[in-house]
């Protein structure tokens, strides 16, 4: 008896170690995802732009750059009322805007809390009234240019598979998932209304699932023995929409030199 039992410790600590070392050697085809930092763009090349003669001053509107998809977000086990995507994507290219060209490209103004800015220019001006005080507001600075466009697309599964092998009982399974998520962005231009620039960018999204199992029987065939662990990576949407985000404000400068709609100094 104590031999047998034996024997099946030995035989649950091969299948434990043997798992936990392909687990632990396994690379998931994700590593080219880089995680954002605070500060740092995911894109580097958009910090790297170069700085134009004029800092160009736009706005960037909470109606104009939005989740147009409507995409709830993929689950195979039961309703989720939750978006696939964030609802604030414009934090995303106001952030992208901030950065491009080290600070120096745009001038951002702010018009995500336009009514709280504007109430308190109102609280400022009332209260320096009251006592009479002569200092006046500098006035808000307008924008030349408007940006716009939005979350235009969000598939999922468009790309699924894996394979797997099993002998003996043992067995592992490797599944992915391909998903894509799509933005527009164009320039407008508030003087006359032109659309200066227009970019339409596709970015995709992986997920990964490792899986392994064993299923045994032992003593004389008379006890069963199932095991099963697994891994799964999913790269995040967030940071996935970020870098389309900022690859759209790359290809807009890029089309705005092109079309000679603002040069660089340097």
């Amino acid at each position: 008896m104590q031999k047998e039992i034996q024997q099946k410790l030995l035989c649950l600590l091969a299948i434990f170690l043997s798992s936990c070392t392909t687990l632990n050697n396994f690379s998931l085809p994700l590593t080219h995802t880089k995680q954002a930092e605070v500060g740092q763009l995911i894109n580097q090349d958009l910090a790297q732009t170069g700085v134009p003669f004029v800092k160009i001053a736009v706005a960037v509107y909470p109606s104009s750059f939005t989740d147009q998809t409507g995409q709830r977000r993929s689950n195979s086990s039961f309703a989720t009322f939750s978006t696939a995507v964030t609802q604030a994507p414009y934090a995303y290219l106001i952030r992208a805007l901030k950065h491009a060209g080290g600070g120096e490209f745009f001038d951002v103004v702010e018009r995500v809390g336009l009514d709280n800015l504007t109430k308190e220019r109102q609280l400022i001006r009332s209260t320096r009234d009251t006592f009479d005080e002569k200092k006046d507001l500098l006035p808000l600075t307008f924008a030349g240019l408007l940006l716009e466009g939005g979350v235009i697309g969000y598939e999922s599964n468009v790309k699924s598979g894996g394979f797997g092998a099993r002998y003996l009982g043992i067995g592992t399974t490797k599944e992915y998932r391909q998903d894509t998520v799509t933005v527009s962005l164009r320039t407008v231009s508030v003087s006359t209304g032109k659309v200066l620039t227009e970019v339409l960018v596709t970015k995709t999204i992986l997920s990964v699932a490792l899986n392994q199992d064993a299923f045994r029987f032992i003593s004389d065939n008379t006890e069963l023995i199932e095991i099963e662990n697994g891994i799964t990576e999913n790269e995040s949407t967030n940071i996935a929409l970020q870098n389309a985000i900022e690859t759209a404000v790359l290809e807009t400068i890029k089309q705005g030199v092109k079309l000679k709609h603002w040069k660089i100094s340097r």
